[in-house]
């Protein structure tokens, strides 16, 4: 949703100007700040401009995006803007002809003595008539006792400067009052516990280059940083020096990160640190040899290089699969990750290992390029002539015969398929590399009948997985079912640690994998497609398109295309 959107009664008005109703009624009484931003609001409504965020509005008014928002806050109490959310930061504009809007009525001769010793407080500036309007409305509103406003006043003046911005002061006090700290005792008490924690404070933030004042939110993030995840200064000082944190909410996030990996004293950060450096440099190569632009390294540490390395691949290692990846048109993340998957499921982790994998692969790759030359055919190699030349070889075929056989094929409309035919007809006849020095030729007569025959069953077991893999692909492309299997396949990977090193975590993984499952069936169920759909279905349920029944007899399906084609 948009950042600012409008009643519909006030659009129906077609109007762009400011209604007359909020001139006279409201303009009087309401802060300057609050007038600029409600009519720049009005602006960026009515002008029909889109992804407009809080902190684009805040820069073109030259403010703080949390004056902006405070701002809001304030035209909301007069019922003249509605905050619909928090995060993303979303308003809407109301009717000023509203019932309930009219300004509250307060008496500033009740709090004469309050004014007096607020502005002998704020000595850098004139305080203003809505300002002084806005002190009482707090002192009304959250039943402030007037001397602890005053020492909240004055405690943001020590902190911020004699010309502090009234927004500070109202956040400070608003978060007082959201704690019920309204009276001057339980202000006293709230901020000498401020300066208890101030020399700490002091400290981390000259060890983090960050050079202002600790102030109240950065008090209340301290508070979390040693009560509730309990870390100590050094570890704090630490945290922020290896995270290279420059602000208190870096520093925060640094110390999530750590808390969540269970590290908290200074040496176990340190060394935790120089992994994470080196991944993220992991990554950074990786993104470089893929041909890949990552703005921000951390999603790609956390879903791909961390668990590589868990995997046991080194950072050289993966740098040489990366370079193979690009070469071969793998030149993504989740593309390399599949890969890096093939391998892992191989066996094939080391530096050594994965050498020697790519250079078989490249040699295999160079003699089916031979294939393919001498079949006629200049197009570039896919994964279906790795899958035959696979198959030709587990027939027992030498390097000899299959080339025998490309040159047979030469010329005709389906080089491969009929290749696979050929060399399907020499294994019927039990001719293989040990007759390499026998001249090839097209089989014919019976030997044709049997490769047709084969072909034939060969092409409905790969028409049954083609469709079985096409309905995968099809689920695969929503990003809800994606990511969950995405996440399975990592888990099984993690499991099998487990069950070896780990059965609590073991039982853990394995209940999150069930869930997942469940998760990913009822996302199937939305998508409209079954898992059944996954597993080829073949055309002959007896023989499952092999043509032959468990007992090794033909099939009926055989006999019938026998007959049809007259083999």
């Amino acid at each position: 949703m948009a950042f600012i959107s409008v009643a519909e009664e006030l659009t129906a008005k077609g109007r762009t100007e400011v209604e007359n109703k909020f001139i006279t009624k409201y303009l009087p009484v309401l802060d300057a700040q609050a007038v600029k931003v409600y009519l720049f609001a009005l602006y960026v409504s009515q002008s029909g401009i889109i992804n407009y965020t809080s902190q684009d509005f805040a820069n073109k008014l030259e403010m703080d995006e949390e004056e902006v928002k405070s701002c809001f806050d304030y035209l909301e109490e007069f019922e003249l803007v509605s905050v619909l959310s928090r995060s993303p930061f979303e308003v809407k504009i109301l009717d000023a002809e509203n019932v309930y809007g009219a300004p509250k009525k307060l008496k500033p001769e009740k709090y004469s003595s309050f004014a007096s010793a607020v502005q002998s407080v704020i000595t850098g500036r004139m305080i203003s008539t809505n300002e002084f309007m806005e002190y009482y409305y707090l002192l009304d509103e959250y039943s402030f006792e007037q001397n602890a406003l005053l020492m909240i006043v004055n405690y943001c003046v020590n902190l911020k400067g004699d010309d502090i911005k009234f927004a500070y002061i109202k956040k400070v006090a608003k978060s007082f009052a959201d704690e019920g700290i309204t009276t001057a005792k339980k202000v006293e008490e709230k901020l000498s516990s401020y300066t208890s924690s101030t020399p700490s404070l002091l400290k981390i933030f000259s060890a983090a280059g960050i050079n202002r004042r600790p102030d109240v939110d950065d008090n209340a993030l301290y508070e979390k940083w040693s009560k509730e995840l309990g870390f100590s200064d050094d570890a704090i000082i630490c945290a922020a020096k290896h995270f290279k944190a420059k602000t208190s909410q870096k520093i925060d996030a640094a110390l999530q990160e750590l808390y969540k990996n269970r590290k908290f004293d200074p040496k176990e950060i340190e060394d935790y640190c120089k992994e994470r450096n080196s991944l993220y440099a992991c990554a950074a190569e990786i993104a470089k040899s893929l041909g890949v632009y990552i703005q921000n390294a951390s999603p790609y540490v956390d879903n791909y290089v961390s668990a590589w390395r868990d995997y046991g691949f080194e950072n050289d290692t993966l740098q040489l699969i990366a370079d193979y990846c690009f070469l071969q048109g793998k030149n993504s993340f989740e593309r390399m990750n599949d890969y890096v998957l093939s391998l892992y499921e191989e066996g094939i982790i080391t530096q050594n290992a994965v050498t020697e994998k790519l250079e078989r692969t490249a040699a295999e790759d160079k003699f089916i390029k031979n294939i393919l030359n001498r079949c006629g055919l200049s197009r570039k190699i896919i994964e279906h002539d790795r899958q035959c030349l696979k198959r030709w070889r587990e027939w027992k075929f030498s390097g000899e015969d299959i080339l025998d056989a490309a040159d047979a094929a030469q010329g005709k409309s389906n080089p491969i398929a009929y290749m696979n035919a050929v060399l399907s007809s020499w294994k019927a006849e039990g001719i293989n590399g040990k007759d390499a020095s026998s001249p090839r030729k097209p089989a014919t007569g019976g030997e044709s009948s049997k490769a047709i025959i084969e072909q034939h069953y060969y092409d409905l077991r790969a028409a049954a997985k083609a469709r079985a893999d096409k309905a995968l692909a099809k689920a695969m492309k929503d990003e809800v079912y994606s990511g969950i299997k995405k996440q399975l396949n990592s888990l099984s990977i993690k499991l099998a640690f487990a069950e070896v090193n780990d059965e609590e975590q073991a039982k853990a993984i394995s209940k999150r994998i069930a869930e997942l499952n469940g998760k990913g069936d009822e996302r199937l169920k939305e998508l409209g497609i079954s898992k059944d759909d996954f597993v080829p279905k073949y055309k002959c349920k007896l023989c499952n398109d092999t043509g032959y029944g468990k007992d090794g007899k033909q099939c009926e399906c055989l006999k019938r295309f026998i007959k049809e084609n007259n083999l």
